[in-house]
């Protein structure tokens, strides 16, 4: 999947000239807590955050200083020259970015334009609809041996009982560095019947862990 594809195409944003009240006003309008700052040519020079603003604005009990920094330009506090990605960026990169270099938000530019935003919320948002945990599912981690051939005898366990098949993740087994756990959501809400063909043909089968049942 590639950004261009989880960006928000709609995106706001101010010039440098702008004060930090016109940013206050519209972060408040749009909801929103991140401002691309972008020149005449909408060429990105900065980014402004609900925490920079927050941090800028003194106690509102100092009537004279909250004017004086609400008429601040916003080139004052923004963040200079930030991280941009590209729209044809991968989003597991993009995810690694946000991880790394500790951002709530990324501009995307294209042609050395403004096009999009990308946000955490945005990633969070993408994880879910990817592993299908916002539809009506059930979940199961299964240990196996790290060999060919495993996921196709899961799933063709799981074709058997006529359950889709949502979403596969693999982690590391933090047991054994010989196995994987797999981590299958299926369309099913009750999945007693696959978990137990899967135990059947000899799959260690970790979540859900059924009443009675040893694991």
């Amino acid at each position: 999947m590639i950004v261009e594809e989880i960006m928000n195409s709609e995106v706001y944003s101010l010039l440098p000239t702008n004060t930090v009240n016109d940013a206050v006003k519209l972060m408040r309008e749009k909801k929103i807590r991140h401002l691309p700052i972008v020149d005449e040519n909408r060429s990105v020079v900065g980014i402004v955050t609900e925490y920079d603003i927050k941090n800028a604005l003194p106690s509102c009990l100092i009537e004279e200083q909250s004017s004086a920094v609400n008429s601040t330009p916003i080139e004052n506090i923004m963040i200079k020259d930030p991280i941009i990605g590209h729209p044809l960026d991968f989003v597991e990169e993009v995810a690694v970015t946000f991880y790394e270099s500790k951002i709530s938000c990324l501009p995307i530019v294209s042609g050395g334009q403004l096009i999009g935003i990308v946000t955490t919320t945005d990633l969070l948002y993408t994880y879910i609809e990817l592993t299908g945990a916002h539809k009506p599912s059930s979940k199961l981690d299964i240990r196996v041996s790290d060999k060919p051939g495993t996921l196709l005898t899961i799933t063709t366990i799981i074709k058997k009982h006529k359950a889709n098949v949502l979403s596969v993740l693999v982690f590391p087994d933090s047991k054994n560095e010989n196995s994987r756990i797999l981590s299958i959501r299926v369309q099913m809400m009750n999945p007693l019947s696959i978990i137990n063909d899967l135990r059947n043909e000899g799959f260690d089968v970790l979540w859900p862990h059924l009443p009675g049942v040893d694991l």
